[in-house]
């Protein structure tokens, strides 16, 4: 039978890991979390594919620490047939190659064996962005709940998410202020949210005026909802911070009630924030800055949608678009 997750190792990191994961695994998760201070959806992310990593080194009898490239190779090829797609098995190397490099400065291996090895190529799909109606439809949708500290706090979430393009784990963490454990918090007087991104690298973002007036309706009401000394600038109905999947329930309720014909998630919101951004200033650069992209090749994804918007433009309008 496997053996409970020792609970120093496990205290902290995600409730939802394979059950059976070894405590050295664990223990690479836990300097994840620690060190590099990755997401807790990441986290979760690593550990699936540290237990599936375990599983097949069991099935094939191998120790991790003897493990090959072709060992590597074939367990990637194993996943793909379990019907894992092109993201999870790139995903699943990245987990495996940063627990050999975390062992091999522990002088426990001699050689990274995932070095080398690249997932499957995936089609890269456009991000999906709402029309610009439909994302004010949706800003403009009062919240279906006879609360109105829970329409004021819905309403805000929707403002600072795509006024500001802040992925929804930015927003989750946002405190009501700054502090010295503070991943993230706005400054009304400067109209300013400070956010903590991706590689724990922080970035500053304007608000707008419908952003800093739903705020103010929120913190008007605030106090009727949160606990006690709770320092998140957003929380839920029992008091504690909002939640991940919870901004995720109340956006897809939202949407619904709006009329929307298309699901709505909160990243879709950031890629409509950096999308009619830069149909409106075809400013790439600022537009990389504003979301926090290391790498400007990551946002000209964006111009790939502006080019469709300006290409349905010119099929509606243009004479010599029309087809007969």
């Amino acid at each position: 039978m496997p053996q409970p997750l020792a609970a120093d190792l496990s205290a902290d990191l995600p409730a939802a890991l394979p059950a059976a994961l070894a405590a050295e695994l664990l223990a690479f998760l836990q300097h994840l979390r620690v060190e590099r201070r990755l997401a807790p959806r990441t986290l979760a992310m690593y550990g699936d594919a540290l237990g599936w990593l375990q599983q097949l080194a069991a099935h094939d009898g191998i120790a991790l620490l003897q493990a090959q490239a072709h060992h590597i190779r074939g367990w990637a090829a194993r996943l793909r047939e379990r019907g894992l797609g092109p993201r999870s098995i790139a995903i699943a190397l990245a987990a495996w190659r940063g627990l050999f490099k975390h062992w091999g400065r522990e002088r426990l291996v001699t050689h990274n064996p995932v070095d080398g090895i690249r997932p499957p190529k995936a089609p890269r799909p456009l991000p999906k962005a709402l029309a610009v109606d439909d994302a004010v439809a949706l800003a403009q949708q009062q919240p279906a709940t006879a609360n109105p500290a829970l329409r004021a706090r819905d309403h805000c979430v929707v403002e600072l998410l795509y006024g500001c393009g802040l992925r929804v784990g930015e927003l989750t963490g946002l405190d009501l202020a700054a502090s010295p454990t503070a991943a993230g918090w706005v400054d009304a007087a400067d109209a300013t949210a400070h956010v903590l991104g991706k590689g724990s690298k922080r970035r500053s973002v304007p608000m707008g005026g419908p952003a800093l007036a739903a705020l103010a309706d929120w913190l008007a009401l605030r106090h009727t909802l949160a606990r006690p000394g709770e320092a998140a600038l957003f929380v839920s109905n029992r008091g504690t911070r909002l939640s991940d999947s919870q901004v995720r329930t109340r956006l897809q309720g939202l949407a619904r009630d709006a009329g929307l014909a298309t699901g709505v998630h909160p990243h879709m919101l950031r890629h409509s924030f950096a999308s009619h951004l830069l149909q409106s200033s075809g400013d790439l650069r600022a537009v990389q800055e504003l979301l926090g992209h290391a790498s400007i090749t990551t946002t000209q994804v964006y111009t790939k949608l502006d080019f469709q918007h300006l290409a349905k433009v010119y099929d509606a309008a243009h004479p010599r678009a029309k087809r007969k």
